[in-house]
């Protein structure tokens, strides 16, 4: 195959993988088997191999684990990751919201509510929509360089995508500017779901070994791990 031809059907790989991947990993739907996924996957690994020019930060092949680290760098952050405090009751959600108000009296503001889930918090940093760095946020203005680790989440993107769908011009072009150009920061937590958690407990017991205590501390473990193999198993 020349050149131009690998061109062409690396990109074309890397869209089916993503396309699937998304699928999978972040709407739990299923299209192909995993073995059809798998052998994708492999061709694409081949091509890069023969055409190692062509490999791009963001290809599906760059989830790999590698080497067993030594150690993980210190990354500063640029601003604070503070944790949030707990309300527990309508009084004290509206003693917050009168707080935030006074900050910003002009402002009108809106909601997204979501179930709290248990996880470990970290920062993505994406540049230029490619991922680029993610940090644990340790004391809150220094954490750990766990790049390698997070790269092995298949629900985490490497590339940004804006999905069009109706989304105005307007906001469009407000969210291509901010988030496809320049220095972009997701925050978020990791975690792992009661199902993934128990598969990781059955592995233990069959290896002889002690079970995990639970899903937060073990989806905290995994992604600290030196080996990134091992965070990329569970």
């Amino acid at each position: 195959m020349d050149r131009k031809h690998a061109e062409e059907r690396i990109k074309k790989l890397r869209e089916t993988i993503n396309y699937h991947r998304y699928l999978y990993h972040v709407l739990d739907k299923q299209e192909i088997s995993e073995a059809a996924l798998d052998s994708l996957k492999h061709e694409l690994w081949k091509l890069e191999q023969e055409f190692p020019d062509l490999i791009t930060p963001d290809s599906p092949t760059r989830r790999v684990a590698g080497e067993v680290l030594k150690g993980f760098k210190k990354v500063a952050h640029e601003v604070p990751m503070l944790s949030l405090e707990d309300v527990f009751n309508e009084e004290e959600f509206n003693d917050w919201l009168a707080r935030v108000q006074k900050l910003a009296p002009r402002e009108k503001f809106d909601f997204f509510a979501e179930l709290k889930i248990d996880g470990f918090a970290i920062s993505l940093v994406y540049q230029d929509g490619i991922f680029t760095e993610g940090s644990t946020r340790g004391d809150g203005k220094v954490g750990e360089d766990v790049t390698v680790n997070l790269k092995t989440i298949e629900s985490i993107p490497l590339r940004l995508e804006i999905f069009k769908g109706q989304l105005e011009e307007r906001i469009l072009k407000n969210l291509e500017k901010r988030v496809l150009k320049g220095r972009f920061e997701v925050r978020g937590e990791v975690y792992m779901t009661k199902r993934a958690f128990e598969k990781a407990n059955s592995e233990q017991i069959k290896k002889g070994l002690p079970p995990y205590a639970n899903p937060r501390n073990t989806a905290a473990g995994s992604i600290r791990q030196l080996n990134p193999k091992i965070a990329a198993e569970r």
